[in-house]
């Protein structure tokens, strides 16, 4: 009988030990990675940015998204103001370590949002935009766009040209939608509707963008045809989500103020 309780203890030792090495294994592994793994991330973030810019070539490397990123000038914009703020208005030393979606979920960063088209809830307090400089002028102003399709939120960017109004590209770089349906947010032949459409009116209102999908499609001779792109076969409450999305992130209440400024030459 006591050999067999020593067996029994012997064995829960072994187990426990084995335990041990095993969980310190995993967190050295996880600490060492991480660096590799926020690398990656911040790769691909750029790497999609580039990609909506229209800057991107096709497989490009590390080397070439890093030195076509680091032509642009990162901002932190306050949602509303349009003002430019420094790194220290979200706590943080260098603008590539504020996290966004963080920030959503902090009510010191954040706020609560009553009427919410776009369907995330909070809204960030500040953002991030990417101006791209020719000279004296702008050649491009990219901003980060995400709003809740029919499962999923779906996150991306739009490109903008120097006029602050003309889309230079979108592209959606994460979500869940229905593949074939609402997931052709992603299909290059419908993004490539979006370049040359414009968000506000000719007399440049930034109040109210005028983006519209249009189920069905778009005729030729439609009116306001500047502002409307083919919507998603069988995937309406996508395309609304992609609408509300769009409009929601270039409205008064998050990049518009920035956007005039940009087009007033304040920037």
């Amino acid at each position: 009988m006591s050999q067999s309780n020593e067996t029994i203890r012997k064995t829960l030792i072994v187990a426990i030990l084995l335990s041990l090495v095993f969980s310190i294994v995993v967190s050295t592994a996880a600490v060492s990675l991480r660096p590799a793994q926020e690398r990656n991330e911040a790769l691909n973030l750029r790497s999609n940015m580039l990609a909506a810019a229209g800057l991107l070539s096709p497989g490009a490397g590390e080397e070439e998204i890093q030195s076509l990123f680091d032509q642009f000038e990162v901002m932190l914009v306050e949602m509303g103001t349009g003002q430019i703020v420094g790194p220290e208005a979200v706590g943080v030393e260098n603008l590539e370590d504020y996290d966004q979606n963080r920030a959503r979920r902090n009510p010191d960063l954040s706020r609560a949002l009553d009427n919410d088209p776009a369907g995330i809830n909070r809204l960030v307090n500040y953002a991030r935009a990417y101006v791209l400089r020719d000279g004296d002028s702008i050649e491009r102003v990219v901003v980060p766009v995400y709003g809740y399709g029919l499962w999923s939120t779906m996150y991306g960017f739009l490109a903008l040209e120097g006029d602050a109004n003309t889309v230079a590209g979108l592209g959606f770089y994460e979500h869940a939608e229905t593949p074939g349906l609402g997931g052709e947010i992603d299909n290059p032949r419908w993004i490539a509707q979006w370049p040359g459409k414009k968000i506000y009116d000719e007399d440049g209102n930034f109040q109210e963008p005028k983006i519209r999908l249009i189920q069905g499609g778009v005729s030729s001779d439609a009116d306001d045809i500047e502002h409307k792109v083919d919507g998603l076969s069988g995937a309406t409450l996508t395309a609304r989500g992609v609408e509300r999305t769009i409009n929601f992130w270039l409205g008064e209440r998050a990049f518009a103020p920035f956007l005039e400024k940009v087009r007033a030459g304040e920037i």
